[in-house]
């Protein structure tokens, strides 16, 4: 939705720069996607080399700040505007830094304990100028990191927006598109590493998929598979042997915004660890069974449950999840009008450039 305010505002000339996993056959060419959204996609910067081990991230990590060093150079953007904590975003941002572009930054100051995501999203934010923030506590901890109390702005999740203003699909139609038929009871499951574990993330992958076979063949199971982060190919080799041994699941290597929403709006509860199920679940009034701590720290909804990441825990929380009435759940990431209030900002600016050189702000005003 920032992209469509951006792109309908006469003042701006919006750049789309396409990157990581959008790329990738392995994980559906979503870049696709938008380009369906009728978005001119202006470069595309490979970097994703056919490994998930560290050393494969650490190498495309290292490719892409080489590509967006270039991209930039052509492009030669006044302002870049990055959302996440993703190491894609990362390298955009260090290209950024050097080539003294300005950054705004979406969605900084939360906390995930349990990835290496964290670390990410507080050196993106040390290094953007301006900051979107999805809730007051990400506001303290951006301030506290030392950022200027006068750019950072709560504004809440741009993916609500994106909820309110779309016509969620019809199960009859969603079934058809989908080809898969909804039992009496449905999940949709996402499950991504868990890159600060002790143990594999295939071993925690292995507990999740354990208590779903235990649900047994009347609860419906769509899954959507891994992301790019080490072991992700892992899980995605031993999500495929699980489908293939369970008629009553399904798999998609991506959704698309529209059927996975869709998706949310049709099923009985949310399992995993994404983002998602703490970010845009709650819209929809479903429960969400959030597992381990790959978003430790997060701020959640009354209808979010945290559990261990072994059968058991998993088990009983899916199980009080199908029990439970979220109907007055709120969500704690905002209204849904997050992507005006960004553009508007972002439009009060006449030049980024004077933003670049930063003060620290120490906690208490006092900048050093």
């Amino acid at each position: 939705m920032v992209m469509k305010e951006l792109e309908a505002d006469q003042d701006i000339q919006l750049q789309v720069i396409v990157t990581g996993m959008h790329l990738a056959p392995e994980f559906g060419l979503t870049y696709q996607e938008i380009e369906t959204d009728d978005f001119t996609i202006d470069r595309k910067v490979e970097m994703l080399l056919s490994s998930d081990t560290p050393i494969g991230i650490t190498k495309s990590l290292g490719l892409a700040i080489i590509s967006f060093a270039d991209v930039f150079e052509q492009l030669k953007p006044d302002l870049i505007v990055v959302l996440g904590d993703r190491y894609e975003i990362l390298a955009a941002a260090q290209a950024a830094l050097i080539a003294k572009i300005p950054i705004a930054h979406i969605a900084g100051g939360d906390t995930t304990e349990g990835a290496f995501d964290e670390a990410i999203r507080h050196s993106i934010t040390k290094m953007s100028q301006l900051h979107f923030v999805t809730n007051k506590e990400a506001w303290h901890r951006v301030r506290q990191l030392g950022e200027n109390p006068n750019h950072i702005y709560n504004v809440g999740s741009p993916g609500i927006d994106r909820i309110i203003n779309l016509q969620i699909m019809k199960r009859s139609e969603l079934q058809q598109i989908l080809q898969f038929k909804f039992l009496e009871k449905n999940l949709l499951i996402t499950y991504h590493p868990v890159t600060l574990a002790n143990e594999p993330s295939s071993q925690q992958f292995k507990e999740l998929l354990a208590a779903l076979h235990n649900l047994g063949p009347d609860v419906g199971l769509i899954f959507t598979k891994p992301n790019a982060d080490p072991e992700g190919r892992e899980l995605i080799r031993l999500l495929d042997e699980f489908v293939s041994q369970h008629p009553n699941s399904r798999s998609y290597t991506s959704l698309g915004q529209l059927r996975y929403f869709s998706t949310i709006a049709n099923v009985d509860a949310v399992v995993g660890n994404s983002s998602s199920g703490l970010y845009e679940v709650p819209s929809f009034h479903k429960p969400t069974v959030n597992i381990g701590d790959r978003q430790k720290g997060r701020l959640q909804a009354t209808s979010v449950i945290t559990c261990e990441p072994n059968k058991t825990d998993i088990d009983h929380a899916i199980r009080k999840a199908f029990t439970m009435d979220c109907s007055k759940s709120i969500n704690p990431y905002g209204d849904g009008n997050s992507s005006k209030k960004i553009v508007q900002i972002l439009k009060s600016f006449r030049d980024y450039k004077p933003l670049i050189k930063k003060h620290f702000f120490r906690v208490g005003g006092i900048s050093e």
